[in-house]
């Protein structure tokens, strides 16, 4: 079995959701890894909030840090999940499931984790 991660991309990071929207999704996430869990297919996970984000970016030889990925890219990494799954397909099964794609042009990006001892 092979470790993979989830990775939830917002198309627009800046909207702003109300707090009852917020607390909405968060029950559907937990439902929704719980529902992995129930599997003994979670392994860890992790939101990523934007008030403490920076980006460190190489711009002629030097390295400038702006605020957040704001303004430079058009989605943001809201959060991520490791699941272990038989094959890329079950990763991707779990990955159809997730609550953030019920916004418009939200993504979850499916990676295999390299193993420790350097193998794929």
């Amino acid at each position: 079995m092979e470790e993979y991660a989830l990775i939830m991309r917002h198309e627009d990071g800046k909207k702003v959701a109300s707090p009852e929207q917020i607390q909405q999704w968060m029950k559907q996430t937990m439902d929704w890894i719980g529902g992995i869990a129930a599997q003994n297919k979670f392994v860890s996970g992790t939101g990523l909030p934007f008030d403490e984000a920076r980006t460190v970016t190489n711009r002629d030889a030097k390295k400038v840090v702006t605020n957040g990925p704001f303004g430079e890219i058009k989605e943001t990494i809201g959060g991520l999940i490791v699941v272990r799954a038989e094959s890329v397909e079950e990763a991707v099964e779990f990955a159809k499931g997730c609550p953030v794609l019920q916004g418009e042009g939200n993504s979850v990006e499916v990676r295999k984790i390299a193993r420790k001892d350097g193998m794929h």
